[in-house]
């Protein structure tokens, strides 16, 4: 009497696939892209965040400031609490881009005012210290230009690709918040010399990193405009 044959082990996976109404999983199982927090529209959920507080806070501690500066801008201890309030706004400018960009925060309210509350700092410091006859005015504005003009450049070139900051205009802002940093002190002697130096330094990195983006905006210009998905 001969024994029955022993069938194969059959494969769970080809059972599943025989049974009525299933389907068969496919090869090659389709990834989802995920989202580009770049991109990404802002959301209510999202707009209130730790990155997007610290640039309120910078854009909040401008009003004291400037108060302190053009209104008891030379009493000592008016200018020295000045440049405590600038330090701290200051630390908020490096801190809210590399938050948003580590945990994926990056909002459209972040990216428009980010920008407004570094040229408010900025600016109100640079004319403050100008209306007090502490620097020169054409230094203000020259840097104010420069600033300015990189922010209309980056709108301008917006449909065909984004101006990334290089590393020049990273150690622009730099030098330059250090040296508005040492004015607002009331130093003297070899240190008063020593932020001229740091300013002069904070200018002609202003006017390289302008030109530099002039000419890559203008490269933009000349590329086929980003579309939109529809």
């Amino acid at each position: 009497m001969s024994e029955p044959q022993s069938q194969p082990a059959q494969d769970p996976r080809d059972s599943a696939a025989t049974k009525p109404g299933s389907v068969k999983p496919s090869g090659r199982a389709k990834r989802v892209p995920k989202p580009d927090p770049v991109s990404a529209p802002a959301s209510g959920s999202r707009l209130w965040n730790v990155p997007n507080a610290l640039t309120m806070l910078r854009l909040v501690l401008v009003i004291p400031f400037g108060i302190l500066l053009f209104g008891y801008g030379t009493q000592p201890t008016a200018r020295a609490v000045a440049a405590v309030i600038f330090a701290v706004a200051s630390v908020t400018d490096f801190a809210d881009g590399a938050l948003a960009r580590r945990q994926g925060l990056v909002t459209t309210f972040g990216k428009v005012a980010d920008p407004i509350a570094d040229k408010a700092l900025t600016g109100v410091a640079l004319i403050g210290l100008s209306y007090l006859n502490e620097l020169a005015w054409w230094i203000t504005i020259v840097i104010l230009v420069r600033e300015i003009g990189v922010t209309l450049l980056r709108f301008w070139v917006i449909r065909h690709g984004v101006i990334s900051a290089s590393r020049g205009g990273k150690a622009k802002t730099v030098a330059e918040l250090l040296a508005i940093f040492l004015y607002l002190l009331p130093l003297t002697g070899v240190l008063a010399s020593a932020r001229a130096w740091v300013m002069a330094i904070a200018l002609v990195l202003a006017v390289l990193t302008g030109l530099d983006y002039v000419v890559r905006a203008l490269k933009l210009r000349s590329e086929k405009p980003v579309e939109s998905p529809s």
